[in-house]
């Protein structure tokens, strides 16, 4: 099991940068394929970004192409989310995600483990 705590949330003004951060603890943790979700008040959950364990290959939902970057460090057991040029829509609870397999993902039935969630707000 892997238990997964984010961070790095805020408020911040459309057009600047923020980094999620996504601590996780448990055991073998670069055996697990990782991910992003987000939820927006009144709307569905969505995938966001997702990294494989074993060659770090990744996958994002395209309204954030070219503006996140998702990446893992093993060794400390953190995953990272970097968002740049923020826009009002991507206000939302970001979770940080995590499924023992070798691909990605973008069904959120498909991630067994979640974080608790951190809050990014994004003003125009």
């Amino acid at each position: 099991q892997v238990q997964l705590v984010e961070s790095g949330g805020g408020l911040v003004q459309a057009g600047t940068s923020l980094t999620l951060s996504c601590a996780a603890s448990g055991h073998e943790f670069n055996r697990y394929t990782l991910g992003w979700f987000r939820q927006a008040p009144g709307k569905e959950r969505e995938f966001v970004a997702a990294i494989t364990w074993s060659d770090s290959s990744t996958d994002y939902v395209d309204s954030v192409k070219g503006r996140f970057t998702i990446s893992r460090d093993n060794a400390k057991s953190t995953l990272y989310l970097r968002m740049n040029n923020l826009k009002p829509e991507d206000t939302a609870t970001y979770y940080c995600v995590a499924r023992y397999a070798i691909y990605t993902s973008i069904r959120a039935g498909d991630y067994g483990y979640w974080g608790q969630g951190t809050q990014v707000t994004v003003s125009s």
